[in-house]
């Protein structure tokens, strides 16, 4: 989240976070794709909002993601009340309220995933999300250069087969994509629980491919 901005990238399970942090009156949510653990967190909003006056809550997403969302996670059946979000097809390019410049671009996932980029005059900042790290992978170049890359890490080295069928990362390739990139600090992001002592014990050998690498924890702040 950039709370000065009312943006959250994706809608996880944390959503409810989002009411301790929110300082403007709009809220926009830019989805990556719609897994259930990036989306569920819209069924929050009532919780979230409740009592406030917002100017608007939008939710970002393709068509696709946007119709699946209606069909199944809303459909009356599952959730029969609809949260107060408006849904809008993302645009090539987004500006932001204080002049930055989001852009987006398709990543590898089984059913398919969004990156983000957010560009301001002096800083930058990359969201990679559920793909499998691949330093020749064409969304390297659109991050490259990046301030801040956040970058999914779901599995420690030595489960490739198992990233490669569901479309996540392992660490090591995931430091690589960050020193192909030229970034400048990489945060990793959406790891899986059970395996969270086994990334943080091989953090030094990521370091070893790109120094400035750090594991995201739980309502961590970033400055940058």
């Amino acid at each position: 989240m950039l709370p000065e901005l009312g943006v959250v990238l994706d809608a996880g399970t944390a959503m409810y976070r989002v009411r301790d942090h929110l300082i403007t009156p709009t809220l926009d949510i830019f989805l990556s794709h719609t897994h259930l653990d990036h989306v569920f967190g819209l069924t929050f909003l009532f919780d979230v909002l409740n009592g406030l006056t917002m100017d608007r809550v939008v939710a970002h997403g393709s068509p696709e993601n946007i119709a699946a969302i209606k069909e199944h996670m809303l459909a009356p059946a599952l959730f029969p009340v609809a949260p107060p979000v408006r849904f809008r097809t993302l645009e090539e390019e987004t500006e932001l309220a204080d002049g930055g410049r989001l852009t987006h671009f398709p990543l590898d996932h089984p059913g398919g995933s969004t990156g983000y980029r957010i560009d301001w005059p002096d800083r930058s900042l990359a969201y990679i999300t559920d793909t499998t790290a691949d330093p020749e992978a064409s969304y390297v170049n659109r991050i490259r250069g990046a301030d801040v890359l956040l970058h999914e890490c779901h599995f420690p080295d030595g489960f490739e087969k198992e990233a490669d069928i569901t479309g996540h990362s392992c660490m090591s390739p995931v430091a690589q994509v960050a020193a192909a990139a030229e970034v400048g600090r990489l945060i990793l992001v959406h790891i899986n629980p059970l395996m969270d002592e086994s990334l943080c014990a091989k953090l030094d050998d990521a370091k070893t491919i790109f120094p400035n690498v750090e594991i995201a924890h739980d309502g961590m702040t970033v400055e940058f």
